[in-house]
This record gives C-alpha cells, structure tokens and sequence, in this order.
C-alpha cells in the first residue's frame, strides 16, 4: 500500500500575517475558507510540491512556531536561495557538513550537529553532493525551514 504524506500542519500567531509570508515565497494559494470566528484554514503548496502546508485559526494546540526541520529539497540550491532572496526571505547562506551530507536534527531554523565531524562549513558541499547541501529560513512565527539540494536521489527514494 502507498502512502503519502500530504498536509503539514504549522502553528502561527497571525494567519494573515502567515498568509502574506508564504504567498511572498511563491507557494500556490489553495484554499483560504473561514466557518466562524474560531475556524479558518488557509491552505498552500510549494511549486512542484505534492505535500502542502495548512494554518489557519482553530487548526492546532501546538505553539507557534514550534514547527522545525521541514525540508523543502531543490535541484539547485544557489538558484534557489537567489530567488527567495530575490522575493525579501531572510535566507542563511548555503552550507554543508564537515563529516559528510548527514545532520542530526534541527532548531530554531538551524540545522543542529550533535555528531562529531558534523560541524556546519560555509558554501556547497565541496564535491556538490546530493543531499549535501543547505540553507535556512524562518517565517515571521520561526517555524523552521531547511532548503537542501539533491540531484540525484538515492536509491529506492
């Protein structure tokens, strides 16, 4: 049985707020529908994505800005960075790992290298890996995004 992974639920403190940021990103606006004043879903979908992002009013308990380590992968991670950039996206600029194209987790819109060798190095992977290299943003709550690059997927993905 396949099974997809569809809708991400993010916690924000401002849904119109939420809504400019991710319209700025070039995310495809789905759905925008308010029942009453306690519920509201606003619904997006990065280009070229079949997972999207729901956030709204009555949607979640969670935090705002408590969402990390959500990944949005790219065939080319300086054209990337250069067009949200280019749309006003604080964007960190692009690393690697010294260790290799693995990472032990994240926070606060920072990869997190807990492993020894993982120390976090400035530009592309040296040998322009897949999977080796990343930038970060936050949007205005600091759920936490990782831009990494993969060219080629591994095996069996």
């Amino acid at each position: 049985m396949d099974v997809k992974l569809e809708l991400i639920v993010l916690p924000v403190s401002d849904v119109d707020r939420a809504k400019a940021f991710y319209e700025s990103l070039g995310f495809r606006l789905d759905l925008d529908k308010a029942v009453s004043e306690q519920w509201r879903a606003v619904h997006f979908t990065p280009p070229g994505s079949e997972c999207s992002i729901i956030f709204g009013t009555g949607l979640t308990s969670t935090a705002p800005g408590s969402a990390q380590g959500l990944y949005l992968v790219v065939s080319d991670i300086e054209k990337a960075r250069a067009e949200l950039v280019g749309r006003g996206i604080e964007v960190s600029e692009v690393f690697h790992n010294a260790g290799g194209i693995f990472y032990h987790g994240h926070k606060g819109g920072d990869i997190v290298h807990d492993g020894e060798g993982q120390e976090r190095l400035s530009g592309l992977h040296p040998d322009r890996a897949s999977y080796g290299s990343f930038a970060t943003f936050s949007d205005p709550d600091g759920n936490g995004w990782v831009i990494q690059e993969v060219m080629q997927r591994l095996p069996g993905r």
